[in-house]
């Protein structure tokens, strides 16, 4: 069968290319999203992809702005980060490291996922553990509880989790604040390839 490559989002000179492979047939619903590392994902292909090798957005559903950033609301949408996000990724700008806390590229309140007119803080991990995406890479697995909360008062309004799969060897890191329907499946069945 015949292969065509669309490109999703084109990156920086030097970085790798965001594409997809769709096979020639129109009833395809699914597309191949190439990422760092030789990590490849199939995923839906009416989701839309945003960003450049480091800081890669996945769009899944309804979003008023896509590609404006990571703290964006109403956007249902997943991240893959590379190490250059991954450098200031920590609360206050360090360097993210899972132990430490969740991906969180900030120093205040920044707004929730699903209402900007409040704010969102995140707690310690509920699950902590180990998953597999694609054969024999072994990502370390967190989920955060996030609470929004109102910016005057801290009255808490509506809640989230914070999934993250963070591979320290390959520095890629995917984040969900969404419960991407079948993000887990898509993760576990992923290709490497060099």
């Amino acid at each position: 069968m015949k292969r065509r490559t669309i490109t999703l989002a084109a990156v920086v000179a030097g970085a790798v290319v965001l594409s997809a492979q769709l096979p020639a047939s129109a009833t395809s619903a699914t597309a191949l999203l190439r990422l760092r590392g030789g990590l490849t994902l199939e995923i839906p292909a009416s989701w839309r992809v945003y960003g450049t090798a480091d800081r890669v957005q996945v769009v899944t559903g309804a979003c008023a702005r896509p590609g404006t950033g990571f703290f964006q609301s109403r956007c249902d949408s997943f991240w893959v980060m590379g190490p250059a996000a991954l450098r200031t990724g920590g609360e206050g700008g360090v360097r993210y490291n899972p132990v430490n806390g969740p991906f969180f590229p900030a120093s205040d309140v920044p707004p929730c996922p699903t209402n900007p007119r409040y704010g969102h803080v995140i707690g310690k991990a509920i699950a902590v553990g180990h998953r597999d995406i694609g054969a024999a890479h072994r990502a370390h697995y967190r989920v955060w509880p996030g609470r929004c909360v109102t910016y005057s008062g801290g009255e808490q309004k509506s809640t989230f989790k914070q999934r993250e799969w963070y591979l320290p060897t390959s520095k890629i890191l995917v984040i969900d604040k969404w419960a991407t329907p079948g993000l887990d499946r898509i993760l576990k069945n992923a290709v490497w390839t060099r």
